[in-house]
């Protein structure tokens, strides 16, 4: 099975290439919650996708509620800087998603507070002038040791 990567509401066509690139290579579901605040057929995310994008799962959402209905009795993991807990703490398993919010405003307060037991952070500098790491950075550092934890499954 793998991974679920959920980009909730994405503003900057460029992150959600570059992820969309890391899900072909780790054979891990893209999904993309709308509103998006880019066209996927955006050259700029072509672009940052390369030549990788027949080869992403990738699933597209109409809003948030939907995905829920969905997928919301599944294992949720929140990335956010409002998370309780490190990363690194969380104990990943097979088909687990891996929800991240925009870029200017993260994932929704009352959702991030529905689903505090599963609100994870990567750590920064207290003396940090930036609200967050880059989008698509953070997508890679939590999905790669979610991929550690299970021992890399699928992949040489």
């Amino acid at each position: 099975m793998s991974f679920n990567i959920v980009y909730v509401n994405p503003e900057i066509p460029p992150n959600t290439g570059n992820i969309a690139r890391t899900c072909a290579a780790t054979d891990t579901k893209l999904h993309l919650v709308k509103p998006l605040g880019f066209s996927i057929d955006d050259k700029q995310v072509k672009r940052a996708g390369l030549d990788y994008w027949p080869y992403v799962k990738l699933e597209v959402h109409d809003s948030l509620d939907s995905f829920m209905e969905k997928y919301g009795k599944e294992r949720l993991w929140l990335a956010t800087t409002k998370g309780g807990r490190i990363y690194t703490d969380a104990v990943f398993k097979d088909g687990d998603f891996i929800l991240f919010g925009r870029e200017t405003k993260g994932l929704p307060a009352d959702f991030i507070e529905a689903h505090r037991e599963s609100a994870i952070r990567i750590p920064m500098s207290e003396n940090t002038r930036t609200r967050s790491f880059n989008l698509s950075n953070s997508a890679n550092i939590i999905l790669f040791e979610a991929l550690r934890q299970l021992g890399f499954p699928g992949l040489k």
